[in-house]
């Protein structure tokens, strides 16, 4: 009998794995527990992305825009050259790694999503820029990651991603929303 019952739960999961079938409860969305306002990153990784093989030097790096979503293609980490160290050692030997370009037009805060815990730098003119916030969700891949920055504009950056556990990586970067207001009482 419990058979039965994990084969028609298991049923009934596929069925909501479907495309146009009912979302999962909001308490049970993975994806739900971010702090900032995801939805325009849920819908770039609902999206198609934009297949690219990330640079193993800077020089090689592929250049990223903001507002699209991008599937990095990485190399075993030792096979890159980093800029600069990466801000995290990675755990284990076997992670994979890349690097790409940036330029903003408009200085301000962005926000660079990945669909996995990898380790995201951000270099200008060699000098990595401190991260101002992050935060992930386990079970969620659409972002799993959002890493924030404040980016100068017109100037040439390199993103170092390094730490994947998978050989390609989806990634985003969007300038960042506005936390938002905390609702007022009315009186």
């Amino acid at each position: 009998m419990v058979w039965v019952h994990r084969a028609a739960a298991a049923g009934l999961y596929a069925l909501l794995l479907l495309p146009g079938a009912a979302a999962p409860a909001p308490g049970s969305d993975p994806c739900a527990g971010f702090s900032r306002d995801v939805r325009r990153e849920r819908a770039l990784f609902a999206g198609d992305a934009r297949d690219l093989a990330a640079g193993r030097t800077a020089a090689a790096a592929p250049a990223l825009a903001t507002g699209q979503l991008y599937e990095l293609e990485l190399s075993a980490q030792p096979e890159v050259s980093f800029v600069a160290p990466p801000g995290r050692v990675s755990r284990t030997e076997a992670t994979y790694a890349g690097l790409a370009t940036l330029s903003v037009t408009a200085a301000g805060i962005y926000q660079i999503a990945l669909d996995q815990a990898a380790w995201v730098d951000v270099l200008a003119h060699g000098v990595a820029i401190r991260a101002r916030d992050f935060q992930g969700r386990p079970g969620c891949s659409a972002p799993h990651k959002l890493v924030e920055f404040e980016l100068p504009a017109a100037t040439p950056l390199v993103l170092q991603f390094s730490g994947a556990v998978t050989p390609s990586m989806r990634v985003t970067v969007s300038r960042a929303h506005a936390p938002a207001a905390p609702a007022r009482a009315r009186g």
